[in-house]
């Protein structure tokens, strides 16, 4: 009877597990930084390549190039029916730094992961709460593409710091989602963000 009560909490615990699995992601970027792209990449991983269920979507309102925008992922291990905004935010990702301000703080849980764009070493007043992480995704893309779009590199930043998905997974979202002309440089430079966080966590 012992023995069978044991198994009857290791399924209960299962179970609360699954319950509570759901992360949250909210990007920031400006119109134009590919912010939204970056969700669904996200979003593809987890759900073509990691078996999982994901959602994700953009703010509403227009997106001007230049403007603060915001998009979401939700990540989880069962079908997603919440699709209103993230309230409370398990990672942050923030494509340019000028948008870190004493607002930015609102929504995020006590032990999310903020990534920030932007030297390495910066410190941010308005985050001292959280457990920040910086790259210099500015300088990978330009290396690598040859423009400033930072969304693959705060994606291959994400992945690093994160278990929401495996490198392989978010590579294979690119290849899946992006033009052929564009997949090559874009894994490279996920590849090389990954690399430059994973140094910082060893």
């Amino acid at each position: 009877m012992y023995r069978y009560f044991n198994y009857f909490l290791r399924y209960l615990q299962h179970q609360n597990l699954k319950t509570y699995y759901m992360k949250e992601i909210r990007w920031h970027g400006r119109g134009g930084q590919g912010g939204f792209t970056a969700s669904r990449l996200l979003g593809i991983a987890a759900g073509m390549f990691e078996e999982k269920h994901a959602l994700a979507f953009p703010s509403f309102g227009p997106e001007r190039r230049g403007a603060p925008v915001l998009a979401y992922t939700k990540i989880d291990n069962k079908k997603i029916h919440d699709r209103s905004e993230v309230e409370m935010c398990d990672y942050v990702v923030i494509m340019d730094e000028t948008l870190v301000n004493e607002n930015i703080a609102k929504g995020i849980k006590k032990d999310a992961i903020v990534l920030v764009n932007s030297k390495e070493g910066t410190k941010f007043e308005a985050l001292k709460d959280f457990n920040v992480k910086t790259i210099d995704a500015t300088s990978i893309a330009l290396d690598i593409l040859g423009r400033p779009i930072t969304n693959t590199a705060m994606y291959g930043a994400l992945v690093a710091a994160s278990d929401l998905v495996s490198l392989d997974a978010a590579t294979n979202s690119i290849k899946h989602e992006m033009k052929p002309a564009l997949v090559d440089k874009n894994v490279r430079i996920v590849e090389e963000a990954y690399k430059t966080v994973k140094a910082q966590l060893s």
